[in-house]
């Protein structure tokens, strides 16, 4: 499979000193442009991450709309939504109709979500759930992957349906909308329980887990056992899995005042309770970088790559750092531009 690279925008806004996106409607405008300017550059995608009750992206499927509106090839996608908020349902009717007007460049990454502002914030959504809502996000997660592959979901009224009983399923339905689902995967067995669900697998810059070892060499595990547990379940299709990295190119004064001249090491804490490994940061020189990305084990593994970019910075910043990365940077792991 040829390696794809995206952005991945956490979508922020601040009206602080220096931030170029002051508001939600800059936000959200820029995301657009952002998109449409990846595409030029010749990206495979434009993913947005989703966060509730915080100043960032939220419901997506209105931005990767407009979105596909505006452009032609790219993929457009989430990393990841939050399915313990979700109606599946009414998200499966969403996700559809987007896909469609998308022409089938639709990639949704779903998962149970990570740490929030809120406290239960589900709960004001409407939603109960025990624990940490795993449960919760995991039946929607059911129903709404149901949907959209054509399944039906509720009994037909007679009197409406000149007599017709049965099942009805969520309209408009999407053809191959459900083989584009992936699953944002922080340890090993989950990465092992979205194989047997047959979904994709999205793997961030961090694994609630550690083992010692660089967190390049744990994520490219968490790859193989996926693959493994896909294979076994025996799904007929070929998986995907993308990896999500910081790539701060330096070129510029600029860049050096934000960034630095070196990139970090993997950061091992405590996220949720959890022991984790984050993955590190880099920066430096385009040559330093496509010769660090080339030894990166996951990266390797991976079909996709998701370059988070810091979105505050504004468009045209930006674009110049993806542009760097798809000249100088992207060559060193196997990947040319689409144009």
């Amino acid at each position: 499979m040829d390696k794809k690279i995206g952005f991945l925008s956490f979508g922020n806004w601040n009206p602080g000193r220096g931030s170029q996106v002051r508001t939600g409607r800059d936000a959200l405008v820029q995301s657009v442009e952002l998109a449409v300017a990846a595409e030029e550059l010749g990206l495979d995608g434009a993913y947005f991450r989703v966060h509730h009750f915080a100043p960032q992206l939220a419901a997506p499927f209105p931005l990767l709309a407009a979105v596909a509106a505006r452009t032609s090839r790219i993929e457009i996608g989430t990393g990841v939504i939050d399915m313990r908020y979700e109606n599946p349902l009414y998200m499966a009717e969403e996700a559809a109709i987007t896909d469609l007007l998308a022409d089938a460049r639709l990639q949704l990454g779903i998962s149970r979500g990570s740490p929030e502002t809120a406290l239960r914030g589900a709960t004001a959504f409407g939603y109960e759930f025990d624990d940490d809502g795993g449960d919760l996000a995991r039946a929607h997660t059911e129903l709404f992957r149901a949907a959209i592959a054509g399944a039906g979901v509720a009994e037909a009224d007679p009197r409406m349906t000149g007599g017709v009983r049965g099942a009805l399923g969520i309209q408009p339905q999407s053809p191959g909308l459900a083989d584009r689902i992936w699953w944002g995967s922080g340890t090993r067995g989950t990465a092992e329980w979205t194989g047997r669900q047959g979904m994709n697998l999205m793997s961030s810059t961090l694994l609630t887990e550690d083992t010692g070892i660089p967190f390049d060499e744990l994520q490219a595990e968490q790859i193989e056992r996926y693959r493994a547990a896909f294979a076994d379940a025996g799904h007929g299709r070929e998986p995907r899995v993308s990896v999500s990295r910081s790539v701060m190119p330096v070129t510029t004064d600029e860049d050096r005042m934000y960034f630095g001249d070196r990139s970090g090491e993997d950061q091992v804490g405590i996220l949720d309770g959890m022991r984790s490994r984050f993955g590190k940061t880099y920066a430096g020189p385009p040559d330093q970088l496509a010769e660090e990305l080339a030894k990166d084990a996951a990266v390797r593994e991976a079909d996709t790559l998701l370059l988070t970019v810091p979105n505050m910075l504004g468009v045209a910043y930006n674009t110049r750092l993806l542009e760097t990365v798809v000249r100088e940077v992207a060559p060193a792991i196997g990947w040319t531009p689409k144009n």
